[in-house]
C-alpha cells in the first residue's frame, strides 16, 4: 500500500502544481480553464485506470495459480488494445475539445482557455494511457515500487516545467497542459528504459504482441470499472458545470477545492488498488481468510487516518486552499465547498476497501452497480437540488458525496454478506 500511497501523492502533486502556479502567476480564468479542463482529461485517466485493473487483477490471478507463462499473452494484448485505444482519444479529444468545454459550461472569461488544455492534452494522451497501464501491470506483479519511480520522475520533470512556461514564460494554462503532458512523456520512456534492466518473473516475445484472447479477459474484468469510472466521473462533470453556472469564482473555488479533494483521497484510493492486487493472489492461492482480513485491515487503517484528514478539511479549508491562490474570494469558495465534502475522508475508505476485496475476487460488476446507484441517484440529484436553491451554498453541494457514499457502503454491505453465504 505504502509504495502505491507514495505514488498517488505524487501523482496528485503534479497535477495540483498546475493549479497552484496558474492560480499564482497566471489568472482566475485560467485556474478555472485548468479546474475544467482537468476533469476531462481526469474522465479519461480514471476511465483507463479501470479498465486496466483488470489487466492488473488478471495478473495477480495467474501469478496466485502458478501459470506465469500467461503473463507476457497477457501483456502483448495489453499493448495492442491500448494503443489502439489512444488513437481513438486523441481524436475525440482534439475534435470535440469546444463542444465539450460548451457542454461543461465553463465561465464565458475561461472558455478559450479550457479548449485550449483539453486539446494540448488531449495530444499527448498516449503517455498518459501508457504510463496507467504500465503502473496496473507491475501492481498485478506485486511490485508497487517501480510505479512510484514512475510518477517521482513525471512529478519532478511537472514542476520544472511549470515553472519554466507559467511563472518564467508567462504560458498560462498552455504552459500548465504542456508541461504535464511532458512529465508523462518523460516519465513513460524512463521507465521503459528502467524496466529493460529489471528480472521480471515471467518470458514475452515479439510473438506475443497481437490481438490475442487474453484482450478479452482483462476487458471483461476491467469493462465494469472503466465503465463505473466514466460514469461516476461523468456525475463530477456535471457537478462542474453545476457550478460554473454559479459564476467565475464560484468554478474557481470548487476546481482549487478539487485539488484538495484528490489529495483527500489518496488514502481509500491506495487501498483500494493494493489490496485488489492482495486479494486477487491469495484468492488464487486458495486463501480466502486473508482476503477477509485484509478488507477488515483496509478499513480500520483508512478510516483512522480520516478522522485527521476529515479534521483539517473542515476547520482549515481556508488554509489549505491559499497554497492554491492569494484570491480571497476564490479561498472562500473553496473553503466552503470542503466544509461538506470532509466526512469523505473517513466513509471513503470503508467503501474502496469493498472495493479492492470484490476486485479481487473478480466481482468487478458488484462494484459498478453500487457505484452507478450511489452516482446517479444520490449524487448527482442532491448536488443538482443544492446548485439550483437561491444563494446556492457551496457546502450542502459539497455534502452529497460522502452521502452518496454512505449508501454505497450499505449496498456492499449487502452485497458482502451475499458472497459470504455463497462461499460457505
Amino acid at each position: 500500500m505504502f509504495p502505491i500511497l507514495g505514488a498517488l501523492i505524487l501523482q496528485a502533486m503534479y497535477s495540483a502544481v498546475d493549479l497552484m502556479i496558474v492560480g499564482r502567476f497566471g489568472t482566475t480564468a485560467g485556474i478555472s480553464g485548468v479546474s475544467t479542463g482537468s476533469n476531462i482529461i481526469n474522465l479519461v485517466t480514471f476511465s483507463v485506470g479501470g479498465l486496466a485493473m483488470g489487466v492488473t487483477v488478471l495478473i495477480g490471478r495467474y501469478l496466485g495459480e502458478g501459470r506465469q507463462e500467461k503473463v507476457g499473452q497477457v501483456i502483448g494484448g495489453v499493448i495492442c488494445f491500448f494503443l489502439a485505444l489512444s488513437v481513438v482519444l486523441t481524436i475525440l479529444l482534439l475534435v470535440f475539445a469546444r463542444p465539450i468545454a460548451v457542454l461543461m459550461q465553463a465561465p464565458e472569461e475561461a472558455m478559450d482557455l479550457t479548449v485550449l488544455y483539453i486539446r494540448i492534452c488531449g495530444g499527448g494522451i498516449v503517455f498518459v494511457v501508457a504510463y496507467n497501464v504500465i503502473s496496473s501491470i507491475f501492481r498485478g506483479l506485486g511490485n508497487s515500487r517501480l510505479p512510484l519511480i514512475f510518477v517521482a520522475i513525471a512529478c519532478v520533470v511537472n514542476i520544472v516545467g511549470d515553472l519554466i512556461l507559467v511563472a518564467g514564460f508567462h504560458m498560462n494554462v498552455a504552459g500548465a497542459a504542456i508541461a504535464t503532458i511532458g512529465a508523462q512523456a518523460v516519465s513513460v520512456v524512463m521507465s521503459l528504459v528502467i524496466i529493460r534492466r529489471q528480472e521480471l518473473p515471467f518470458r514475452m516475445t515479439v510473438k506475443d504482441i497481437h490481438f490475442n484472447a487474453e484482450i478479452r479477459r482483462f476487458v471483461s474484468l476491467g469493462a465494469p470499472l472503466a465503465l463505473q469510472e466514466l460514469l461516476t466521473n461523468i456525475t463530477f462533470l456535471a457537478l462542474c458545470a453545476f457550478i460554473n453556472r454559479l459564476g467565475l469564482d464560484a468554478s474557481s473555488g470548487y476546481g482549487v477545492g478539487q485539488k484538495i479533494q484528490s489529495f483527500v483521497m489518496l488514502i481509500p484510493s491506495s487501498i483500494m488498488q493494493s489490496m485488489a492486487s492482495f486479494v486477487a493472489q491469495n484468492v488464487g492461492a486458495g486463501k480466502e481468510d486473508r482476503a477477509r482480513d485484509a478488507m477488515k485491515c483496509g478499513m480500520a487503517i483508512g478510516a483512522g487516518i480520516g478522522v485527521f484528514i476529515c479534521y483539517m478539511t473542515f476547520f482549515h479549508g481556508d488554509l489549505l486552499a491559499g497554497i492554491f491562490t492569494t484570491d480571497e474570494a476564490v479561498i472562500l469558495r473553496a473553503a466552503e465547498y470542503l466544509k461538506g465534502f470532509a466526512p469523505e475522508a473517513v466513509v471513503t475508505s470503508i467503501l474502496f476497501s469493498f472495493y479492492g476485496y470484490f476486485n479481487g475476487h473478480s466481482r468487478s460488476m458488484l462494484v459498478m452497480i453500487q457505484g452507478l446507484i450511489q452516482s446517479f441517484l444520490i449524487r448527482l440529484p442532491m448536488s443538482w437540488f443544492m446548485s439550483i436553491q437561491p444563494n446556492a451554498s457551496l457546502t450542502w453541494i459539497g455534502l452529497a458525496a460522502p452521502t452518496a457514499t454512505v449508501c454505497g457502503i450499505v449496498i456492499c454491505l449487502v452485497f458482502y454478506r451475499r458472497m459470504q453465504r455463497q462461499m460457505t
